[in-house]
């Protein structure tokens, strides 16, 4: 029965993707939303039977669909396994899945294209789910490259317009790159230990020496495919551009599921990662830096999608950074919180466009709280849960990052990072929320018109969202409360001989000390700006100095535009003009050149005068005679 249960959790959505889109327009809503959300939800409840077995202490579920890939002493069956760390994960998928179908229901109720949008977003959780229940690296590969396909199709679901198109296109492109390493390093595997298969790598590398050289080049090679799937440094930019899909994606594949791949793989290979501390150094690094470079251009952000986007690839670098420094259960704590509060946020900012017609521009809001009371105050608590003030669950995750980051050893500048990377979070989470929801409304009077509370098919998902962003915290205790660590707890088969990072009781109390004092100062100062003195940010254009660099991201795409698309498309134009039409169409041209004029040459032998042929005939026995008795 519980091997059923492992088939059908991901089966069900791809049976909710194949019939609704097949029917497409033929359905209506009713029928679309029983199939798609239907499918979700009932994985969801399966996926919560089998935590609640894992977490009695049964041993990992797993079910084998068929022989897949037998190749010599290869042999990859096509099997899937719920241990602690996918039972996580399909609770994150299935659960914030769920609710993020209901909220689209509403979000996207005008859409014409309503079937082929939830048939991507079954699709998407479907590949989601495969990704992170496949027993082996190929298997998580296939999950990998389909939400990447998914990414692309729901990124440019408005594919009319073609800056949507080049925004797919770019994370489609950047996404390849990354799984180019990634491929890479399955090789490295099958070479280092002959399979691809977790359990049998894992075995074979916990006899392993530490530091082994190709050990550490497999792992960077992972890490590079985990760069490109959570937008770390340099393969970052597609995430941001990836805000033009509807909102509800940007919840879904941006914020809560996909962009944590990255995250989950290297957890999942751990036992590889904790062999290699050059390689997890590596790790906690780009984190770190990605955290605080990301932070900084969120300051400057005036989309209201944009700023959680870069919130998003922040927080994903507290993640890495957590990971980094052998804390995975910690990185995969705040994957958790993460997940509640971002979804929230981006949902939230959804309601909020919603209302104001499908205006992104904070400094075009403003006095929201009093028409959008739900919305409102479940965007506090997100910020708050963002922030990490306590007891809301962000409060415990960053702080516990920060704790092991500290007790890492030599880890004293990375955890100064990380904690100025946390101020700065909280003062342009504020800012967003004191722009959006205080102060005089700043729009126009058509939207002011318009403005009103969402229906309750989104409203109902922020408040779900929003309890759980308050609550989630409690399942990570810190050390100084004396109370269990379930998270820790329920993870420890899976993390195999990971460093212990323990801070001191009297450290934990000082950074919740500090944290809280510098939070309310942050608080009071980013009401004082935005409130109480009502500044509002100037333009891009009318940026000066650094806040100019910071208001258009450093400049990032563009020295990417002028480094690498640049030279690419000059070589791509000198190929296409001259190597393609002189060289390559020129040799297949010449070929027909030689084939015409030998032809013309050979018919002119074609005369019709039998006399000329016997004249032919006769020549030829002569040479035939000539060759035979003179020169043979």
């Amino acid at each position: 029965m519980d091997s059923l249960i492992v088939l059908l959790i991901p089966l069900l959505p791809l049976i909710g993707f194949i019939i609704s889109g097949t029917l497409n327009k033929q359905a209506n809503h009713t029928l679309i939303n029983g199939l798609t959300c239907g499918s979700v939800f009932v994985s969801f409840l399966l996926s919560v039977i089998l935590f609640y077995q894992l977490q009695s202490g049964s041993a990992p579920i797993s079910y084998k669909l068929l022989n897949w890939i037998y190749v010599g002493a290869l042999k990859l069956d096509l099997s899937f396994t719920v241990d602690a760390l996918s039972s996580i994960m399909l609770l994150i998928i299935t659960g914030i899945g769920f609710l993020i179908h209901v909220y689209s229901t509403g979000y996207m109720h005008d859409e014409p294209d309503y079937a082929r949008f939830f048939s991507y977003l079954n699709l998407f959780v479907f590949f989601m789910l495969l990704l992170v229940m496949g027993n082996n690296f190929v298997v998580m590969f296939v999950g990998w490259e389909g939400v990447g396909l998914c990414s692309y199709l729901l990124i440019g679901f408005w594919f009319k317009n073609n800056a949507y198109n080049d925004a797919a296109k770019k994370a489609f492109v950047m996404n390849r790159i990354g799984d180019l390493g990634f491929l890479i390093g399955m090789f490295l595997i099958l070479n280092k230990f002959g399979s691809l298969n977790y359990q049998t790598v894992f075995d074979l590398a916990s006899h392993a020496a530490t530091n082994d050289p190709t050990i550490t080049v497999i792992c960077i090679c992972l890490f590079i495919g985990a760069l490109g799937k959570s937008a770390q440094i340099p393969l970052y930019t597609w995430l941001p551009d990836a805000m033009a899909g509807p909102t509800p994606v940007s919840a879904l594949i941006h914020a809560a599921t996909m962009v944590t791949a990255g995250i989950y793989m290297i957890v999942r290979t751990n036992v590889l990662y904790t062999l290699s501390p050059d390689a997890g150094f590596l790790v906690a690094v780009m984190g770190v830096a990605t955290a605080l470079f990301a932070a900084t251009i969120g300051l400057k952000q005036n989309d209201i999608k944009k700023v959680l986007a870069y919130s998003t690839v922040s927080q994903l670098g507290y993640m890495f950074a957590a990971l980094g420094v052998g804390a995975y259960e910690t990185g995969m704590f705040h994957v958790i919180t993460h997940a509640f509060f971002k979804a929230l946020l981006f949902l939230c900012a959804g309601s909020v466009i919603h209302a104001m017609s499908g205006e992104q521009d904070i400094r075009s809001m403003g006095g929201l709280r009093k028409k959008l009371p739900i919305t409102h105050i479940t965007f506090f608590i997100g910020t708050l849960a963002i922030s990490g003030f306590p007891p809301f669950s962000g409060f415990f995750s960053k702080d516990e990052i920060l704790a092991k980051v500290h007790e890492y050893n030599g880890g004293f500048m990375l955890f100064t990072i990380l904690a100025i990377t946390s101020v700065i979070t909280a003062f342009y989470m504020f800012r967003l929320y004191w722009l959006t929801f205080w102060g005089n409304f700043r729009g126009n009077s058509h939207q002011a018109s318009h403005l009103h509370e969402s229906p309750k098919s989104i409203t109902i998902p922020l408040i779900l969202l929003a309890v759980f962003a308050a609550s989630a915290g409690l399942i990570g205790l810190p050390h100084l409360f004396h109370a269990p660590h379930l998270l820790n707890n329920f993870l420890a088969p899976v993390i195999i001989n990971a460093p212990t990072l323990e801070a001191s009781a009297s450290f934990e109390i000082a950074l919740i000390v500090v944290s809280l004092i510098v939070l309310a100062l942050v608080t009071y100062i980013t009401y004082q700006i935005y409130v109480a003195k009502a500044r509002i940010p100037v333009a891009d254009a009318d940026e000066k100095g650094i806040s100019k660099w910071v208001a258009n991201k450093y400049y990032i795409d563009e020295l990417y535009n002028a480094l690498i698309t640049q030279p690419l498309q000059a070589v791509s134009t000198f190929a296409n003009n001259y190597i393609e039409k002189y060289v390559i169409d020129g040799t297949v041209n010449s070929f027909r050149w030689l084939t015409n004029t030998g032809s013309l040459l050979i018919r002119q032998i074609q005369t019709g005068s039998i006399g000329l042929y016997i004249f032919g005939i006769v020549i030829g026995i002569i040479c035939m005679f000539v060759f035979k008795f003179y020169l043979a």
